[in-house]
């Protein structure tokens, strides 16, 4: 599951520094803010939804605890399963035992934030025990110090990638493929996460390679054929055929790391296709992508394109046990080939 920002916008006595904090977290892509109860008005900003506080006692059944001492902490782990969201607010995290915390809320419905006033203080706070805090509260005194966060805004988990061999790669009839165009430009090394089989997803890097007969596309990926999966938020998975403008997707790169976007649009054209197969040793996977030189696969050594691909190749693909219903994960046994 991604974690979730927030900007603490109700701690400022100035209306109009109040209001310069909640601008500078839309424009960094973060749409929770806690206010004041005068600051309704907050709301002509743009997409945003606004938390009151009141005595700290924040609309949507909120509780923020300062944490000042042991017998505060106390009263924080009481309200686990009793609210919809706890925010942990100190300035002295030496006295608290995150990790309890994190252990004690994660066997409940409440969810638990915790307040940062920095990127590196709020990257601890989403790792600490491995599955970190729900969410992150921005806590800063000024707009120009939410910028720093706009990295974390647009990252969601980390994705561990396998390597696997190439078995062979061969010429299938034409079919329906799928160019995604995103909003975003990305890098050579990163695409998105695409297969057959939702065991086994392939990363297929962006266009955003020059070959000197075509211009690098660095919004794009061609992703493969209309029935393959793609790898969205929250680990579910959908079918390429149903993408639509303005619906979210996982960037990933070759390290592993994520990143969201959205959908700009589809292109969905009959085109020649390649059926590639690979494996890790155990199973075999594959995926249909386009016969075109400027679709690649991504391994260790770097990108592949599919028109110089060969046999014993190594390129990276996320690998999982179970099914999918839905595009949710669920455990049972299931066979795809």
């Amino acid at each position: 599951m991604s974690k979730e920002l927030w900007i603490r916008a109700d701690v400022l006595d100035d209306k109009a520094e109040r209001k310069d904090l909640v601008i500078n977290a839309l424009e960094c892509g973060i749409t929770t803010a806690i206010v004041r109860p005068e600051d309704s008005d907050f709301s002509s900003f743009g997409n945003v939804t606004l938390l009151y506080n009141t005595d700290n006692e924040i609309t949507g059944n909120v509780k923020l605890v300062e944490l000042k001492n042991p017998d505060d902490q106390t009263k924080a782990l009481a309200l686990a399963g009793k609210c919809k969201t706890v925010i942990l607010g100190t300035s002295d995290w030496t006295i608290i035992p995150l990790e309890n915390m994190i252990a004690k809320f994660h066997k409940t419905e409440t969810k638990i934030f915790a307040c940062a006033s920095d990127k590196e203080q709020a990257k601890l706070y989403l790792n600490t025990l491995e599955k970190g805090v729900d969410g992150v509260v921005i806590d800063v005194g000024s707009g120009d110090e939410v910028r720093q966060f706009s990295e974390l805004s647009q990252n969601s988990a980390d994705i561990s990638l396998d390597t696997l061999d190439v078995i062979s790669i061969k010429k299938i009839e034409m079919g329906d493929r799928v160019c995604v165009d995103t909003i975003s430009m990305m890098n050579p090394g990163e695409g998105m996460l695409i297969g057959s089989t939702a065991s086994c997803l392939f990363l297929v890097q962006s266009e955003s390679e020059d070959n000197g007969y075509v211009s690098a596309r660095p919004f794009r990926v061609n992703a493969g054929a209309v029935h393959a999966y793609i790898l969205g938020p929250e680990g579910k998975t959908r079918y390429l055929s149903e993408l639509k403008s303005g619906e979210p997707l996982v960037l990933v790169n070759s390290k592993g790391k994520t990143r969201s976007s959205s959908v700009g649009r589809c292109k969905i054209e009959q085109r020649p296709l390649l059926l590639l197969e690979a494996t890790d040793g155990k199973n075999t996977y594959t995926t249909i992508l386009q016969n075109a030189e400027t679709v690649k696969l991504v391994g260790p050594n770097g990108s592949i394109s599919v028109s110089k691909i060969k046999k014993s190749d190594k390129i990276f693909a996320k690998l999982e046990s179970g099914g999918r219903h839905f595009g949710m994960k669920i455990d049972e046994t299931i066979r795809e080939i």
